[in-house]
């Protein structure tokens, strides 16, 4: 069979078509980078309205939808700890107009407390912090207890007699009060896991439970004097109640546990639309009336971009990964 040759020059003229076709489409996929958002964007949250989850990423839509001037939508998908959301977000197109805002736990805790298909760490990528609540060590009012340490010999007086309440098994506030214990190396203490929040501080109010780790909805209790406040679970003082200490400065280091909530993205999202995104958050963040409506809800409109967000993410995995193998946490 012949070999066909062809001219140099038709060759040539070949070579130069296809490159200009390849300038042309590079610079389609940068100006259609450059146009996002140029239709809805779709904030999938794993929790039900009205819950701090839900209200954190409407703050945020509400603050960044001038700025991207494009509507932001919440979609709520609640179930499994949030997990359903996740799935959700997996299977979406990465186009950049679909992502998570969730709770740091979905990636920290879920993966060792639930058997799941998806994992965040690998299925989805992490873009920002977008803010955080501390958690409240609250006692009964009953309770003849001013500080950690009153609370601590308390229970090591009466061992197996006291109990405290959280907003489900596997969630933070059930988490921090199991690295409660381990930091003051409390006697048996009974767990009693509810359907939220709200249901366990009822507990503490009315005496049924002895204390628990409020993710900050406790507020006017304390201030009133319906509930005692112990201490910060938490690395730092609260912002909301700075004369009172920290576990840790009351001389209990490891009970420090805070509710971050961040937001991801599908996996190969383009880079410049999540730098974008990024920025916004910022920028959104930064706005005097979002710090007030966080701050309404005990939280506080932290920012922290992607490297910083990553490493929260590794550190707290890490932690409670642990805490859970150790302690044999699980979820009904």
């Amino acid at each position: 069979m012949r070999s066909l040759t062809l001219p140099l020059g038709f060759i040539l003229k070949i070579t130069k078509t296809i490159s200009i076709l390849g300038l042309f489409a590079s610079a389609y996929v940068h100006a259609d980078t450059n146009a996002w958002p140029s239709k809805p964007i779709r904030i999938v949250v794993g929790f039900a309205p009205g819950g701090t989850t839900d209200v954190l990423a409407r703050l945020l839509s509400q603050a960044m939808t001038e700025s991207v001037g494009q509507p932001i939508i919440i979609d709520n998908k609640p179930g499994a700890s949030g997990n359903i959301a996740v799935s959700e977000v997996v299977r979406a197109p990465a186009d950049g107009y679909t992502f998570l805002v969730a709770p740091t736990s979905v990636e920290t805790a879920n993966p060792w407390l639930f058997k799941s298909p998806n994992l965040p760490s690998r299925d989805l990528t992490p873009v920002s912090g977008i803010g955080r609540t501390q958690m409240y060590l609250i006692a009964k009012p009953q309770m003849n207890a001013k500080d950690v340490k009153d609370l601590v010999a308390i229970a090591k007086a009466h061992p197996g007699t006291m109990s405290y309440a959280s907003s489900g098994s596997g969630t933070p506030p059930h988490l921090a009060c199991e690295l409660f214990k381990q930091a003051t190396n409390l006697p048996e203490v009974t767990h009693i896991p509810y359907r939220g929040a709200a249901p366990a501080l009822q507990d503490v109010l009315s005496g049924q439970a002895d204390f628990a780790c409020d993710p900050g909805i406790a507020f006017p209790h304390i201030r009133s004097g319906k509930v005692k406040l112990l201490g910060i679970v938490s690395a730092k003082r609260s912002p909301f109640f700075p004369e009172v200490p920290t576990v840790a400065e009351q001389g209990f280091k490891g009970a420090d546990l805070d509710i971050w909530f961040g937001l991801w993205a599908p996996n190969n999202t383009p880079a410049d639309v999540l730098a974008r995104l990024n920025k916004e958050i910022g920028k959104a963040l930064a706005q005097a009336n979002v710090k007030s409506r966080f701050a309404e809800l005990g939280a506080e409109n932290t920012w922290l971009e992607t490297g910083e967000f990553k490493t929260l993410l590794i550190n707290e995995g890490r932690v409670l990964s642990t805490l859970i193998r150790e302690q044999k946490i699980s979820v009904e």
